[in-house]
């Protein structure tokens, strides 16, 4: 089994790259997403609530964008249920080919050596913002979210391609399949 890493600023694609690293054949193991799923368990409610003094995702977010240093704090408590639910995804897609883990926060939590390839999809600051408020979301949290991420000259020197995901989708494809041909 071949386990490719992909990591990127908030708002990159890394979500977009993986899909189409994955072609529906490869699983996906998406961070962002067991975080939601982890956000609605009772029993990090409780921890979430006993630290933080707040229950919902949406109050997290409130106190994260008032008040950064409450990220270290969550992240704590959730980075070990992440990692967990990694060796699980692991274990339970053992036999394929490919596994394809979409990580943002992958160089920062040291997880390069658990990767055969790491792949860090690149884009300007800018184009990432309108990315992030087309989802309705706010700048506050998106500030307070990149300043978490190292700079993209620091992610790049421990990854083994890179993505620049500043155009259309047909390029961003072609680039993609580039990689795929290495692989």
């Amino acid at each position: 089994m071949i386990k490719i890493g992909i990591t990127g600023s908030i708002a990159s694609g890394k979500s977009t790259v993986a899909k189409m690293l994955s072609k529906k054949k490869y699983p996906i193991f998406n961070a962002d997403y067991e975080v939601r799923k982890i956000y609605k368990k009772n029993f990090f409610k409780d921890k979430v609530y006993k630290t933080l003094g707040v229950k919902s995702k949406k109050e997290i977010k409130r106190i994260i964008s008032k008040n950064p240093k409450k990220l270290k704090t969550a992240e704590k408590i959730i980075h070990p249920l992440i990692r967990k639910e990694l060796r699980a995804f692991t274990k339970r897609n053992r036999r394929k080919k490919f596994l394809i883990f979409e990580i943002p926060l992958l160089v920062e939590s040291k997880l390069m050596n658990n990767f055969h390839k790491i792949i860090f999809v690149n884009s300007k600051r800018d184009i990432r913002i309108k990315r992030f408020q087309r989802k309705g979301k706010n700048m506050k949290l998106f500030n307070v979210l990149d300043k978490r991420q190292l700079k993209p000259v620091k992610k790049i020197k421990f990854c083994d391609y890179v993505i620049h995901n500043n155009n259309s989708l047909k390029k961003l494809k072609k680039r993609v399949k580039l990689i795929q041909n290495k692989l």
